[in-house]
Parts: structure tokens; sequence; C-alpha cells
């Protein structure tokens, strides 16, 4: 632990991004507590997949799709929402478009954001293992910490 300089309250914006799965709300839920604990603010994202939009465009109107998903996006930005004001916590959202971890982690460092709080994984079968290539993908490219929930 030599070197390692941790100020818990050195932490005034949490980053958490969601795809909506079970995993994600857990990880918002670990974030809101922890931004309660520590008098600091959230900021939510949900990014809306291009390669999602391209796929899922394959069967429907590409309009349709990215409709869809911002809906969904703004659903769970807005259930987040809602667990911050029921605590006390100051946040605000940010709907964004393109690579997940590359949104995520521009978001962290544009923001000046102190830790990023994210689930394991997101959406079952194959989505999974892309999902989880997301949160890998953070952890290793994020400038700030990243904090993984189980």
């Amino acid at each position: 632990m030599d070197g390692l300089n941790l100020n818990f309250k050195d932490i005034k914006k949490i980053l958490i991004p969601t795809d909506g799965s079970d995993h994600s709300m857990r990880a918002a839920e670990y974030g809101v507590g922890i931004a309660k604990i520590l008098d600091a603010q959230i900021i939510s994202v949900f990014v809306i997949d291009d390669v999602v939009i391209r796929e899922m465009s394959k069967m429907n109107a590409q309009e349709d799709v990215e409709s869809e998903l911002k809906e969904n996006g703004q659903g769970y930005i807005k259930y987040i929402q809602g667990l911050a004001s029921k605590e006390g916590v100051k946040a605000s959202s940010f709907l964004a478009r393109g690579t997940p971890f590359e949104q995520i982690v521009h978001l962290a460092k544009e923001l000046g954001i102190d830790l990023i709080v994210m689930g394991t994984y997101g959406r079952r079968g194959a989505e999974r293992i892309l999902i989880g290539s997301v949160t890998q993908r953070v952890i290793e490219y994020a400038q700030c910490p990243v904090l993984v929930i189980k």
C-alpha cells in the first residue's frame, strides 16, 4: 500500500453508466448510496450503441430502433434520477450515442469524474459477452477508479 493515496472525501462526482440490466441497476443503487455517504453528486449515462442500432435495423427501420433505444435509455436514467432524489443526492444525466466504453470513458474525462460505478454484466445471452467487455474496457481505459458491482 506504499504510495497509495486514497482519500474518499475527494470523490465528488460519480458516473453511473446503465444499460437497464439488473446488474447496472444494482450498481446504480450502490452508486447513489456511496454518493449519499460522501456528499457527492451522480451523473447517470445511457449509451445508444451504434452496433445494436445497425444489427436491429436489419429487421426494422433504423429510426424506429433508435427511437426505442432512446426511450428505454431515458426510462433507465429517470429511474436512477428517482433513486438519487429519494436519497437527497444531486443528480444529472446524459444520453449518448456511439461505442459504449468509448462514450463512458470520454464522458468521465470531460466531466472530471472521480469514480465510475458500474455492473459486471449487462443483458443475458450473447449480449452478456458484449456488455461484459464494456466493463472490462472501461476498467482498462478510464483515468479514474472504477468500482464494479456484482
